[in-house]
């Protein structure tokens, strides 16, 4: 088999991935995040983010052969890990408590980390140059299909006659304010943002202003 698809040209099959490598992968990406977060993609380097990362430059280059490979990855990473909640939504569950738990999870990923949204915004504000067709296939798919178990919802009555894909824009837009936002929030807040209570009272806060909105009259 393997000489036969020598013969037609076929690439071998990629080596498994060991666990130091998925670690590394990671220690890079979260360095990557940082670095592009703060400086957008054409002022941040390789060199600096090998150096935050606690690697080479030839080591991190073994991972990812090019800034623009380490930014996409970076930007998958945080669109993965913002869709795996929204994906989760199941029709058979109860709608209060399936939009509780995705609300929840946003807004845990807002306010842990916020240099992930801001990244994602400033790749946004710049047109989506490379994340552009991942949000017209896999975006638009998984939302037309969470649309749709919404829909589902309000047809029977367990949910109230709300525009589905806007309900989806105003949970983004309200959970995202909290990492986008963040120094406008501190200067009205002042240190009332680090008291050990704060993000309960946001999560629960939020819960409560778009669950009531949508809860069945």
């Amino acid at each position: 088999m393997g000489a036969r698809g020598a013969d037609r040209g076929e690439a071998p099959p990629a080596p498994p991935v060991t666990r130091i490598q998925a670690a590394t992968r990671a220690q890079i990406l979260d360095a990557a995040l940082e670095i592009f977060s703060r400086h957008g993609f054409r002022g941040s380097t390789v060199d600096e983010i090998a150096a935050r990362a606690g690697l080479s430059k030839a080591n991190l280059l073994y991972y990812y052969r090019r800034k623009q490979d380490l930014y996409e990855a970076v930007l998958e990473r945080t669109l993965g890990e913002w869709l795996d909640p929204l994906d989760a939504l199941d029709v058979d569950g109860d709608p209060v408590e399936e939009l509780g738990r995705y609300i929840t999870a946003k807004l845990a990923l807002s306010l842990e980390r916020p240099e992930a949204s801001r990244l994602f915004v400033n790749e946004i504000l710049a047109g989506a140059p490379v994340i552009l067709p991942t949000l017209q296939t896999r975006l638009r798919t998984l939302v037309s299909a969470k649309a749709a178990i919404l829909r589902t919802w309000a047809s029977q009555g367990r949910l109230a006659p709300v525009d589905p894909i806007h309900l989806i824009f105003a949970i983004w837009a309200t959970t995202q304010h909290y990492a986008d936002f963040a120094v406008q929030i501190r200067a009205i807040l002042g240190p009332d943002v680090e008291r050990p209570d704060f993000r309960e009272g946001v999560t629960r806060s939020v819960l409560s202003v778009i669950i009531d909105g949508v809860r069945p009259r």
